[in-house]
């Protein structure tokens, strides 16, 4: 019963162009080259370190204006923060990443960090 008639023809591309501009973006989005998945990955992990980070030191300030921490737990703290930081710096720059990179854009909700 097959006439090989085409019933419906596959839409020309030409004629949806938000379509073309939707592979373009996504060729660039899908990146498989292994130091581009790499950083991406470093990228992602250091982006919740940061932002746990951020929190841990919130509740430390917040614990601190409280006044139950004594100044020996304030002192380790204090160390402790310091030396995050100088490491995430450190992992920002074997990653070619800077601050910015690591703050995520949530729409409405405004960035991450």
């Amino acid at each position: 019963m097959s006439s090989g008639k085409v019933l419906v023809e596959p839409p020309d591309d030409s004629a949806f162009p938000e379509r073309r501009s939707l592979d373009e973006a996504l060729s660039r989005r899908i990146n498989a080259d292994p130091e581009g998945v790499e950083k991406g990955l470093a990228q992602l992990v250091l982006t919740i370190v940061e932002l746990l980070r951020q929190l841990m030191e919130r509740q430390a300030l917040h614990r601190v204006e409280l006044g139950t921490l004594s100044e020996q737990e304030i002192e380790r703290m204090g160390e402790t923060f310091m030396a995050l930081a100088q490491r995430m710096d450190e992992l920002k720059e074997q990653f070619g990443l800077e601050d910015r990179d690591l703050n995520l854009d949530l729409g409405p909700l405004g960035t991450l960090l």
